[in-house]
């Protein structure tokens, strides 16, 4: 009896073991570019597949951040909250932490120049990466857009107006994901980050940046699992793809 308790309570952390390198992402970042901008997932059912992760609110009433368990949202106006985790998201996408590689980076460097540091360090191209990145920037520009109203218009022309903030000399923590290039019809093909001031003084969607002195983690998430919406938006929302429309939103 104690041998198949044994060998069940093995089976169970094998199992558990495999689904923390999974990256759980609800709906497409197609679907959010297209104006899907409701969904039913609630923040509480996410924090099921992940203690890291980022994406955004129904409305995309601002950026979303999973840090350590923790849900922060940078609203359009800059500020930074805790959202509640009644709220749901119509996409966003999540890991369980568990960094395999760490790196530094201590001399003054851009964002292109970090992103090519970092890929030239990952084992595969293929693999979905999520990563952090914590210490002090030179500068950083973020975005954020306020809560949207019906009738929804797309995402390319929310990002037209969409508030921009700037930060210099500040300590603070990226965090996000690098998706393969074949991940281009449901994610973002290369880095997706957002930031968070140290202080909680601001963040957002990162759109560039200079990095002084940083530490790199990066968890190897070999897994993907797309939750797909079941709502009528979804299912009307054209998904034939526009690369063009998704850089001009994550740029």
């Amino acid at each position: 009896m104690r041998r198949i308790v044994f060998a069940h309570c093995f089976l169970l952390a094998i199992i558990a073991s495999a689904q923390t390198d999974i990256l759980y992402q609800v709906s497409t970042l197609d679907a959010l570019v297209g104006g899907v901008y409701e969904g039913k997932t609630t923040l509480g059912s996410l924090k099921t597949h992940g203690d890291f992760g980022i994406g955004t609110f129904n409305a995309v009433d601002g950026e979303m951040m999973l840090i350590d368990g923790l849900f922060y949202r940078v609203d359009g106006t800059g500020k930074v909250s805790l959202a509640p985790e009644t709220e749901r998201t119509p996409f966003a996408a999540v890991t369980f932490f568990e960094p395999d590689i760490t790196l530094r980076s201590d001399s003054p460097v851009s964002m292109d120049s970090l992103y090519r540091f970092i890929d030239g360090r990952l084992p595969s191209e293929n693999l979905f990466y999520a990563v952090r990145i914590i210490g002090s920037f030179g500068a950083v520009r973020t975005r954020s857009v306020p809560r949207q109203t019906k009738p929804y218009v797309k995402l390319t022309e929310v990002v037209k107006t969409q508030p921009v903030f700037s930060f210099s000399d500040v300590k603070g923590m990226m965090v996000g994901f690098r998706c393969p290039s074949y991940a281009k019809t449901v994610n973002y093909a290369g880095f997706h980050m957002h930031f968070l001031a140290q202080e909680g003084e601001g963040g957002g969607h990162v759109l560039g940046f200079s990095a002084d002195k940083v530490r790199i983690e990066i968890d190897v998430t070999d897994g993907f699992h797309l939750a797909l919406p079941d709502d009528p938006e979804f299912y009307r929302v054209d998904l034939s793809g526009d690369e063009e429309a998704v850089k001009r939103v994550e740029k």
